[in-house]
């Protein structure tokens, strides 16, 4: 199952994208994460002895990854302007040379 390299932060881009248009969709994999995330977290904090809001973290930790695919895809989609503007300059060349 997905849900622990979620929590542990070990998903690519791809993956996180997918998992989270799933969680997202599905309640029970949802309730799933909920529980996954109190359970894993919770023992942590527990033998550490600090305190805790796991649902403020779990909300926190959904709303990074939704952050760092937002910036993933920033990323894409200026790759792809730099791209067409290179093939657009290229083409222009081409064309002046060919005249």
């Amino acid at each position: 199952m997905q849900i622990p390299d979620f929590i542990g932060r070990k998903m690519d881009y791809p993956e996180m994208k997918r998992f989270l248009e799933h969680v997202d969709a599905c309640a029970n994999c949802r309730e799933e994460l909920v529980i996954q995330f109190l359970i894993q977290e919770g023992m942590a904090r527990l033998e550490d002895g600090d305190a805790f809001d796991l649902q403020r973290e779990l909300q926190a930790h959904l709303e990074e990854a939704r952050r760092r695919i937002r910036i993933y895809e920033g990323v894409l989609q200026v790759g792809t302007l730099f791209e067409v503007l290179t093939m657009a300059g290229v083409m222009g060349i081409v064309i002046w040379i060919l005249r």
